[in-house]
């Protein structure tokens, strides 16, 4: 008998790969239509696609989520994608958008840009405003890690009685066997130290530009 959830069980890589790329797709048409074909009203339509297919992610998530009841690779990462999309994919879009009409409007011959746009720019440059940027976002990312982090230790140990002993003893760190751990299962546990090693070269990477300062960009 046909079932729509076994459909999604069976297939939900390919239908989350297929919505992320369409969302991609709705992102670069919408700047396309806005600024290239100076169609502001009809470029909404792909704005408000990209929207609904991140709401389509988010829900074949949860349910998953609910018809298995277990926190899967899956699961982890269409929830970082969604994530974010709500965060810093705002910042990452609008500086797209900014990009995306200094070309159109230099293949047009026309200036898309305000003059705040071109003001923004010019202090993206700016090796103290980059910096500032960089420790925000590391922050930001430390507290999305630890918060997780526990999350993921209280899911594995059922309370947290037992966190203070594993914070005390790091010697689990990189064991083969996960019943040592506070994490509940393989993938939880395998995804979290390489999430671990991704954050620390982050961490370094952003402070970097407040202790060795660059010179301002022309």
């Amino acid at each position: 008998m046909f079932s729509i959830m076994g459909l999604l069980l069976n297939y939900q890589w390919e239908i989350f790969i297929a919505l992320e790329i369409i969302s991609v797709l709705s992102l670069l048409i919408f700047g396309v239509v806005r600024y290239f074909f100076n169609k502001q009203k009809r470029s909404l339509l792909f704005l408000l696609l990209f929207i609904i297919l991140l709401i389509l992610e988010a829900l074949l998530g949860l349910m998953i989520y609910q018809e298995t009841g277990e926190i899967s690779t899956f699961l982890i990462i269409i929830t970082v994608f969604v994530l974010y999309a709500c965060t810093f994919g705002i910042f990452d879009f609008m500086k797209l958008d900014r990009w995306m009409r200094q070309k159109i409007g230099n293949w047009r011959g026309v200036q898309l840009l305000t003059e705040k746009d071109i003001r923004i720019m010019d202090r993206q440059k700016d090796p103290k405003y980059i910096a500032k940027k960089y420790r925000r976002s590391s922050t930001v990312h430390l507290i999305i890690f630890a918060s997780l982090q526990a999350a993921f230790w209280i899911y594995g140990t059922g309370g947290t009685s037992e966190l203070l002993d594993y914070l005390k003893d790091l010697s689990w760190i990189g064991t083969e066997n996960v019943a040592e751990t506070p994490y509940a299962n393989d993938t939880i546990y395998g995804i979290s130290m390489v999430w671990g090693l991704i954050f620390i070269i982050d961490f370094i990477w952003s402070w970097s530009y407040t202790v060795f300062p660059a010179s301002k960009k022309n």
